[in-house]
């Protein structure tokens, strides 16, 4: 047998979603981008939905999708998962519960949503609603734990 060894090596792969400047990774749009069309090769349309596109060219007033518009979306709906527990704190490996923060930015999406309300593709238009569903019922789970924990905590106190 020969005493050849293989020398370990590692790599470190920064998955930061933005770069010391604060702008979106060219990768991390990219992978964004590469998700959305997977979704929507996922999903056709419905056969009667299909017909009615396929009838009817798009007309002009018809909004293009605007990919930096999505990643606004999702960048605020990441940020508000973020403070309603979705991901762990690196220092503490703890879930960040922050119900303030999230309902700020649950009503920076309402706003959003209305503000470009008839503005919007189709594809931009639903991200938003079944975002704002998702953390909506998310937010209101969280201050639900929240309440029944603060309702725990005063029954131990008292004699």
């Amino acid at each position: 047998m020969s005493d050849h060894k293989q020398e370990d090596s590692f790599r470190v792969i920064d998955r930061r979603p933005f770069t010391s400047e604060g702008e979106l990774r060219k990768e991390i749009a990219e992978e964004v981008e590469r998700e959305a069309k997977r979704e929507a090769a996922k999903s056709p349309a419905p056969p009667a939905e299909a017909a009615k596109t396929t009838a009817a060219p798009p007309t002009a007033e018809t909004p293009k999708s605007v990919p930096a518009f999505e990643n606004l979306v999702r960048m605020l709906g990441s940020n508000a998962a973020m403070v309603l527990g979705g991901y762990a704190d690196p220092r503490t490996g703890q879930p960040v519960i922050d119900p303030e923060a999230a309902r700020e930015l649950i009503d920076m999406l309402d706003a959003l949503h209305e503000k470009t309300k008839g503005n919007l593709a189709p594809e931009e238009d639903n991200l938003l609603l079944d975002l704002l569903g998702k953390l909506k019922m998310t937010y209101l789970e969280i201050n639900q734990a929240v309440a029944a924990e603060a309702t725990k905590a005063k029954a131990k106190t008292r004699p």
